[in-house]
């Protein structure tokens, strides 16, 4: 597998979005970023993630006014999480088992940085990404 630290392939200040925030903020944002999840912070303390899946399932097929739906009300709270400092093997196992493309990385609870599938591509050695590209897309 990889070696190092989550610290070392992270994305350090990612963006975020304010669960106060108008859905239709958090989608631009998504389109901005070409992501499909996004961290979401209240006073820099991680409190869940958004995805475009959130949006379609619980703001658009539920024909509601993505102007008026916040974050809060439509985000995935007590989202699966690494630290700066653990091992990087540990955080891919983590993606794997819980097949998420992106990690938010916490520090004491606050948002420092996010772990995804193409920081760990970057700089880890090649068994660790196909391990983790493969765990993430299996079926669950």
């Amino acid at each position: 597998m990889g070696t190092g630290t989550v610290r070392e392939a992270m994305t350090a200040s990612p963006a975020s979005v304010s669960g106060a925030a108008p859905v239709v903020d958090a989608a631009r944002l998504l389109a901005a970023q070409d992501v499909g999840s996004l961290p979401v912070v209240e006073d820099d303390r991680l409190v869940g993630m958004i995805t475009d899946r959130d949006l379609v399932v619980r703001v658009l097929a539920e024909d509601r006014d993505p102007r008026e739906v916040h974050v809060r009300e439509v985000c995935s709270g007590d989202p699966v999480v690494a630290t700066p400092d653990e091992a990087l093997d540990a955080a891919l196992v983590r993606m794997a088992q819980e097949q998420v493309r992106r990690l938010p990385v916490v520090d004491d609870g606050r948002l420092v940085g996010i772990l995804a599938q193409a920081d760990v591509a970057r700089t880890a050695q090649p068994s660790s990404t196909g391990a983790m590209v493969e765990g993430i897309s299996q079926e669950a």
